[in-house]
């Protein structure tokens, strides 16, 4: 006989369905017309026992589904599970159940004791800059003359901003990177960051040199590499991509022989490249610029 499943935690559930939907109890409750200190109490008294009828309203509202049945043997999984457990079916259907990743701050409190929102992101404030609230932290203020004492923890109520972060974490964590050799004419370098769905975020474009024909010496054909751009998508700045794209550039080279890798950048541009081990030369070349005018104007 198949061992029972135990008893639902409404609240945790719920919780947990919220977060998947980014609404808060109060945006909950109006979707669903569950008044608020209702959805309030059965996410947080886990011997709640609210009816099945007002547990399916708020279900819905979030986004989500609820089921009630034993799994077929057509859900059933292939190695002997139920498939209740979000796995693929024999015939490559889903699983009667999907499951949903817990809150991952669930377990804390804040000063109060009482839990945060489940639909926020909740992090540890370090420095200034991670806590929206320091209105100040773009100046240098000594600690003791904080207009008003920092959390310890934080998270954004703006969805604009909650909504960027997340993307910007999600890029972080499954953004790859490689080199491009279709289409690249021989001894030029093109290496690209993409997202899992394929779309590009990054790319670096570089070409070699001799400096033989630069200085008009037998230099024993020294090879050295001109980086023409590093380009990142303006959301996803600031996560190291392009500090990645270089990183791969340099372990390439090495295979390649090639140990000097010349550049011109401005602006912001300087500062990134000399962050990455980059150092400025005593020349400066000159920047030139040459506009042509249509014929009917000359």
């Amino acid at each position: 006989m198949a061992e029972r499943a135990g008893p639902i935690e409404v609240g945790t559930a719920l919780r947990a369905l919220r977060r998947q939907a980014d609404l808060s109890q109060r945006e909950l409750a109006r979707r669903s017309g569950v008044p608020k200190s209702t959805v309030a109490r059965i996410e947080a008294d886990p011997a709640a026992d609210p009816r099945l009828r007002t547990v399916e309203r708020l279900v819905r509202a979030a986004g989500g589904e609820l089921t009630v049945g034993v799994p077929t043997v057509d859900q059933a999984g292939t190695d002997g599970t139920d498939g209740t457990d979000g796995t693929n079916g024999t015939d490559g259907t889903p699983g009667t159940i999907a499951v949903l990743p817990p809150v991952p701050h669930d377990g804390r409190r804040d000063e109060g004791g009482r839990r945060y929102p489940a639909h926020l992101d909740v992090r540890e404030v370090r420095t200034l800059k991670d806590w929206p609230g320091a209105w100040w932290r773009h100046w240098y203020v000594p600690p003791e003359q904080w207009p008003v004492r920092v959390p310890e923890r934080t998270y954004d109520l703006h969805r604009g901003r909650r909504d960027e972060r997340r993307v910007r974490e999600r890029a972080r964590a499954g953004v790859s990177l490689r080199r491009v050799t279709e289409g690249v004419p021989e001894g030029c370098w093109r290496l690209v960051a993409q997202l899992p769905d394929g779309e590009l975020v990054g790319e670096l474009r570089a070409h070699e040199r001799s400096e033989d024909l630069l200085l008009g010496e037998d230099l024993g054909d020294r090879r050295e590499m001109v980086l023409d751009g590093v380009l990142v998508a303006p959301q996803l700045r600031f996560l190291g991509i392009g500090r990645r794209l270089l990183q791969i550039l340099g372990e390439q080279l090495d295979g390649a022989g090639i140990r000097t890798v010349r550049a011109v950048a401005d602006k912001g541009g300087i500062g990134f490249l000399i962050a990455c081990g980059y150092q400025l030369e005593s020349s400066r070349p000159a920047a030139l610029r040459f506009d042509r005018r249509p014929k009917s104007e000359r």
